[in-house]
């Protein structure tokens, strides 16, 4: 006879293999915002300022989680991208500056994820920086031309592992717990332009515009991959499925947070700590970690920046490539179609690697390019998010699925704070 344990266990792992099953996109591009640009960024902060910053990760959690669900029901309801509903709802003057200020944006933070991992490849093999760009670049380009979404999506969503790497670094660090607990929630803030840029690159590279493309567009892939190949078949979703999609986009945001946070922590206990002040990447962070935390917490650093440029420099190259094929209405272009059949769509995505390729050989400082692409990000991110509550607050565009008061404000409370710490920073 079961008994009332046996009969909830089954029903336990049923929950789980669901809730594991339905994540995706929300996931994906979680991790992905932890590119080499942010972990760059994440470890000047720490060894900058100590733990001060670690109540970044905290405040940061709803505002991110907000605006990319908004992005991921905007893509789900309308059936169409962001670049897309900005077409349909605006006037070109609003929706080819945001789609050029995304690909600036996007094309520096590609040479420099670029030259982050091949800054990691020579500190653990050897091989110069000048093959590793473009060796990196090649296996990514190789791999998104010629695999199908299918694969792309699982072996991204795998990859999202390597983020781990960052938590057990943290562990092998042994912080100080108790500063790390007044730096979380008893913050320390300084009216400086070091502590400002710092703060803009952490808000760029944690809110960042190419996320609310991507977003939005892999929740239409997620539709293309069901069957539903046109605008009419994708517009519209149940409640069920938004609500799968939530928890999906609260997993990904709030993992996205916790390794912020690590990195964030080891930095401080172990650079910060022992006077290593000025560091500009995270090479010069993973160097610094080896003396002080020992050879395990280096090596894991250094991997995870090799392992995050493999899941970023792909979502930032496909999400120039979303924004104009949708701003053009290249209808049906995407990672879902075979090259051969959408042209203009990879000769985007690859224009984008070959470009932030090359400025990594045109002797730009990949070291200042890494930290400064986030604090360009934080620049450019507040008009968009704007753009995204303003799209999914119309019910023009969203009918009866317009945003709740609470994820209203929190939007708005996004634009205002991104906006007043890149004001500040510019006044300061």
């Amino acid at each position: 006879m079961k008994t009332a344990k046996s009969i909830a266990a089954p029903e336990r792992r049923g929950k789980i293999v669901r809730f594991l099953a339905n994540l995706g996109p929300g996931l994906i591009t979680g991790a992905a915002d932890d590119d080499p640009s942010g972990i760059s960024t994440y470890s000047v902060a720490g060894a900058a300022f100590g733990y001060s910053f670690l109540w970044a990760a905290l405040v940061s959690f709803p505002l991110m989680a907000a605006v990319q669900l908004m992005c991921a029901r905007l893509g789900m309801v309308t059936g169409s991208g962001l670049g897309g509903a900005i077409r349909a709802r605006y006037p070109r003057w609003v929706l080819w500056p945001a789609c050029l200020l995304l690909i600036v944006a996007n094309v520096f933070n590609i040479g420099a994820d670029l030259g982050g991992m091949a800054d990691a490849l020579r500190m653990v093999t050897g091989i110069p920086s000048y093959w590793g760009t473009p060796l990196f670049a090649l296996l990514i380009a190789g791999l998104m031309l010629r695999t199908s979404y299918r694969l792309i999506a699982r072996v991204f969503k795998w990859l999202t592992l390597v983020l781990f790497a960052y938590v057990i670094t943290a562990f092998l660090a042994h912080p100080d717990w108790a500063g790390a607990l007044r730096g979380t929630f008893w913050p320390h803030a300084a009216w400086t332009r070091s502590y400002l840029s710092v703060l803009v690159g952490i808000l760029g590279t944690t809110i960042s515009p190419y996320l609310f493309f991507w977003q939005a567009s892999q929740e239409v892939e997620e539709d293309r991959k069901r069957g539903k190949t046109t605008v009419a078949e994708r517009r519209g979703s149940t409640s069920r499925e938004l609500s799968a999609a939530k928890g999906d986009v609260y997993t990904g945001m709030f993992f996205s947070n916790v390794v912020m946070f690590f990195i964030i922590l080891t930095t401080a206990a172990t650079l910060h700590a022992h006077g290593v002040r000025h560091i500009e990447t995270a090479k010069q962070a993973a160097e610094a970690l080896r003396p002080l935390a020992g050879a395990g917490a280096y090596w894991l650093f250094t991997l995870g920046l090799i392992g995050t440029g493999m899941l970023g420099v792909p979502v930032l190259a496909g999400s120039c490539a979303y924004a104009i094929a949708e701003a053009a209405a290249w209808r049906g272009d995407s990672l879902s179609r075979k090259p051969v059949r959408a042209p203009q769509f990879y000769g985007v995505l690859l224009g984008a690697m070959m470009v932030g390729l090359a400025l990594d050989f045109a002797h730009l400082n990949a070291v200042k390019m890494l930290f400064w692409s986030a604090v360009v990000n934080g620049v450019l991110a507040p008009p968009l998010v704007i753009l995204v509550v303003l799209l999914t607050s119309d019910p023009k565009v969203m009918g009866a699925r317009t945003n709740s008061r609470g994820a209203q404000a929190l939007g708005w409370i996004c634009a205002a704070a991104m906006s007043a710490a890149a004001l500040a920073l510019l006044i300061v």
